[in-house]
């Protein structure tokens, strides 16, 4: 599927882009060409104003942006990215070698810094790594969103059932927690399973301690396996 972005340019649903936020004209010009030579998607901004009007595309993207902007600079959009939890990798430069800036930007999350004039294969590896981060990030984020999915499909008996089985209790216990008979519980942990996509009880385990369901009991995961 393709859609559209505001400059006309066609691209594939999912296809990453670059953003580029750079005051000096040059600059930001020379960057987008040498982005373009190998093929990246590229959508620049002279201002910290412009780009935070820009309504992000949702697909893998990252921001590579000057640090000293005129009006708000780069520091004070990864601030506003970090409060909105908004989680696009970011690649800062700066003619001015800023070593508290630096360290400061890195500390924040950013995934670069790098300091201008700086070798074109310097911007291309941080882009690309960026980038790559970022699909990362997002398909764990897809995969999570789908493991909540299925959680919600469980009945209210199957998530008491599976909190308990979080906890390491045994099927014996569990019955004995929730008045139910052992075949019962089983009956309930099957169908849990079967709607969690789970392709063991180890699985079952693991997804559930990946949605923080129950913290558990702090009994080493063999324990909690050993349902009968």
């Amino acid at each position: 599927m393709e859609s559209e972005v505001n400059d006309g340019v066609r691209m594939v649903e999912d296809e990453p882009i670059v953003y580029v936020v750079d005051d000096n004209e040059s600059m930001r010009e020379a960057v987008e060409m040498l982005l373009h030579s190998v093929g990246f998607n590229v959508k620049t901004f002279a201002s910290a104003e412009d780009f935070l009007a820009l309504q992000i595309v949702d697909r893998p993207a990252c921001l590579v942006i000057d640090v000293r902007l005129k009006g708000q600079s780069g520091l004070v959009v990864q601030e506003r990215y970090s409060a909105q939890q908004v989680p696009m990798p970011i690649i800062f430069m700066t003619a001015h070698g800023d070593i508290a800036m630096s360290v400061r930007a890195m500390k924040a999350g950013a995934a670069d810094f790098l300091t201008k004039p700086f070798r074109d294969q310097d911007m291309l590896d941080a882009v690309a790594c960026a980038l790559e981060s970022d699909r990362q990030r997002r398909a764990k984020d897809h995969s999570f969103a789908g493991l909540r999915r299925c959680y919600a499909t469980l009945t209210p008996r199957e998530r008491e059932v599976t909190r308990l089985i979080l906890k390491g209790l045994r099927n014996k216990q569990i019955a004995a927690e929730l008045r139910l008979s052992e075949i019962t519980v089983k009956i309930h942990r099957n169908q849990a399973m079967k709607k969690m996509n789970a392709r063991s009880l180890a699985d079952f385990v693991l997804k559930g301690g990946a949605l923080n369901i129950d913290a558990g009991l702090g009994l080493p995961l063999r324990q909690k396996l050993t349902h009968k």
